[in-house]
């Protein structure tokens, strides 16, 4: 199945983080897929998250691409295009409202399904949960979201941080405003517990 599950908890990522770095070691995958080319050689497709790598194996050589947030550190953010022998990449960010983005993510999850040579993944729960809790006014970062199913019911746990300056009557305001906010943007959401911790800057 090109359409994966990622067991891990999932990380909101714009599009203007993006980075990318050519040859250089890259992170486990949380999903791959690999194709053989009938004269030798292969080509892995590595899912990272919100994120790819691309390495391709051959009697020349070994030649790798991964596009990250991580990629920044390493290499360049995503240009417009970038050319190397043998290697060329033209990128672009689009910008989507909430109703587009959703439209478009399930199109490529529906071809991704059906379509032999794809990759990708999804995350528990809702797309939707993550960014809902980002933006919410108070929130400095949200550490993590869990979300599974109880019968036909999501359940929500969610950690985030707050101001430490702040009282602790207002986190809890906070923590119930994030709460009402998730349990509109997500369907099928029947509770949520949300913890508002000081924030650190190590999370």
């Amino acid at each position: 199945m090109p359409l994966h599950q990622l067991a891990v908890t999932p990380a909101d990522v714009s599009g203007e983080r993006l980075g990318l770095v050519l040859n250089a070691p890259a992170p486990a995958p949380l999903a791959t897929c690999s194709l053989q080319h009938p004269d030798g050689g292969a080509l892995a497709l590595g899912v990272l998250g919100a994120s790819h790598v691309v390495a391709v194996e051959h009697a020349k050589g070994r030649f790798s691409e991964q596009v990250s947030c991580t990629a920044r550190g390493h290499g360049v953010d995503l240009p417009g295009r970038a050319d190397a022998p043998g290697y060329r990449l033209r990128s672009r960010t689009e910008t989507h409202d909430e109703a587009s983005f959703r439209r478009l993510a399930g199109e490529l999850r529906e071809q991704c399904a059906r379509q032999p040579g794809w990759l990708g993944g999804t995350f528990p729960g809702d797309d939707a949960a993550l960014t809902a809790l980002a933006a919410e006014p108070g929130v400095a970062a949200v550490r993590s979201v869990k979300m599974r199913w109880i019968g036909h019911r999501i359940h929500a746990d969610a950690e985030l941080d707050v101001d430490p300056a702040i009282s602790l009557t207002e986190a809890h305001r906070i923590a119930h405003e994030a709460e009402h906010t998730l349990t509109h943007a997500v369907p099928k959401l029947s509770s949520a517990l949300i913890h508002a911790y000081p924030a650190t800057g190590t999370h």
